[in-house]
């Protein structure tokens, strides 16, 4: 594959573009030394435009420089080539490396800064090695490759279909001597199921808030792209929706907006524990909440307290195959971005439970108000009909608070949510509108007491 062809593919888990040697360079030939190696190359644009440097004795010197303060000692392969400076380094086999500035991690595209603690833990734990980077030995290519599921991903990534596949199999890191990677098999193999039995999702519909009587289960057990978009559909079926009209055109809206269940189950799929055979990614549906899951708790190097705040990948090359089509905006976004959504909603909350054999996304549903609040205004009537029954519900609703609160005047909002299968949040609004009018708070919140005001 030739230079240009390489520039095309943009910034990667393998490659990284300077437009000049900067102070930043270092930290990035030890993210790659600590990952699985990659190339980057100076004079180029983040756009992939190339801009040209000198590469006189004087920057020479500087760049050998900046590689000599790396420690532990790390040999990389430098050249020139149309004016481009190519750095090639190579996975060390004697990881951790750090510079002046810290131990550093290449994760996706980007490069992320992590403590020596973490990094040495990380790599214990990973056996110095990703699930997704390891070849599978049973995927012959092309025996067990589907070439549609790869017409589809390089059209998604805007890759020429040009080039060579076995050169964009091989820079993907899905091909090695003729077999498919572990990611490879997850995103072209033409037999999933029987390659990686792990990989599917279940996705499950329960009666009631008990996982005892299913109504509903479909088992995805294709590529990773296409078990995302059937998962949504899954979704879609089971989960009630309300109708906005504006300009005699009418708009679905999704009880729990489509982009946080997305970003729950890309996050489900990307950050799952491939080595854990014995469990697979599962959607489980209750009246009162839906439950993302998947087998792995926090990566190795990723502590509770900066969950949300940082990223670390535990299968890089399947979250940077996701990136490149857009299934992932950014790293290390996607769980801000599903508390941005749920935010933007009446009736919804999210939490995320996290052990150290699973990570689970709960969004809770307020089953009596989104039920009926399924409005589709197309006339006058039946929004007014729909606006009715909802204030019938909430009343019934607001009348049980009332009779919980007579029978334990010291009732927590969290027991009355659990005691109504309703979200907290749904509580705390009810209670504002009962506020001053048919209950009032004596002393104060921990040990204070809920008085009944009579009415005449």
């Amino acid at each position: 594959m030739n230079l240009l062809e390489l520039l095309q593919f943009g910034e990667s888990y393998h490659q990284e573009f300077k437009e000049s040697i900067d102070k930043s360079l270092v930290r990035e030939v030890c993210a790659f030394a600590n990952a699985s190696g990659g190339k980057i190359f100076i004079g180029v644009t983040d756009d992939g435009e190339i801009k040209g440097v000198e590469f006189d004795n004087e920057t020479r010197s500087r760049l050998q420089d900046s590689i000599n303060n790396i420690e532990p000692s790390l040999l990389v392969d430098i050249k020139y080539q149309d004016a481009i400076i190519i750095v090639t380094i190579p996975e060390s086999k004697n990881k951790p490396h750090a510079c002046k500035d810290g131990f550093f991690l290449r994760i996706g595209p980007n490069s992320q800064k992590l403590t020596r603690n973490q990094i040495i833990e990380f790599f214990q734990t990973e056996g110095l090695i990703h699930f997704d980077e390891l070849i599978h030995s049973k995927a012959h290519y092309p025996q067990n490759f589907s070439i549609d599921k790869y017409n589809k991903f390089i059209e998604l990534a805007r890759i020429s279909n040009k080039i060579d596949s076995v050169d964009i199999l091989q820079n993907l890191s899905c091909l090695n001597n003729h077999y498919l990677t572990n990611a490879g098999v997850l995103f072209f193999s033409n037999s999933n199921e029987f390659m990686i039995m792990q990989s599917k999702i279940s996705a499950i519909l329960f009666q009631g808030t008990k996982n005892v009587t299913i109504l509903d289960r479909k088992d995805f057990c294709n590529d990773i792209v296409s078990n995302i978009e059937d998962s949504i559909v899954f979704l879609r079926k089971h989960l009630n929706v309300s109708y906005k009209i504006e300009h005699l055109q009418r708009e679905e809206i999704l009880e729990i907006p489509e982009v946080a269940l997305r970003e729950a189950l890309i996050n489900a799929v990307c950050h799952r524990d491939y080595f854990e055979k014995g469990a697979n990614v599962t959607i489980s549906i209750f009246s009162n909440r839906v439950e993302i899951s998947n087998p792995g708790g926090l990566p190795s190097g990723l502590p509770v307290e900066l969950f949300g705040r940082k990223s670390v990948t535990r299968n890089p090359i399947i979250a940077d195959l996701l990136h490149r089509i857009g299934f992932i905006e950014k790293i290390g976004t996607g769980i801000q971005r599903i508390k941005d959504s749920i935010e933007q909603t009446q009736y919804i909350t999210v939490e995320f439970e996290i052990s150290q054999q699973w990570f689970t996304t709960i969004f809770y549903r307020n089953s009596d108000n989104v039920t009926d609040n399924v409005t589709d205004n197309v006339t006058d009537n039946v929004t007014d009909n729909v606006t009715d029954n909802v204030t019938d519900k909430i009343s019934l609703r607001q009348s049980k608070i009332l009779a919980l609160m007579r029978d334990n005047p010291k009732i927590s909002s969290t027991e009355l949510a659990e005691k109504l299968e309703v979200s907290k949040r749904t509580i705390l609004r009810d209670i504002e509108k009962l506020k001053n009018t048919n209950i009032m708070r004596v002393g104060n919140e921990r040990d204070g007491v809920w008085e009944i005001i009579e009415q005449k």
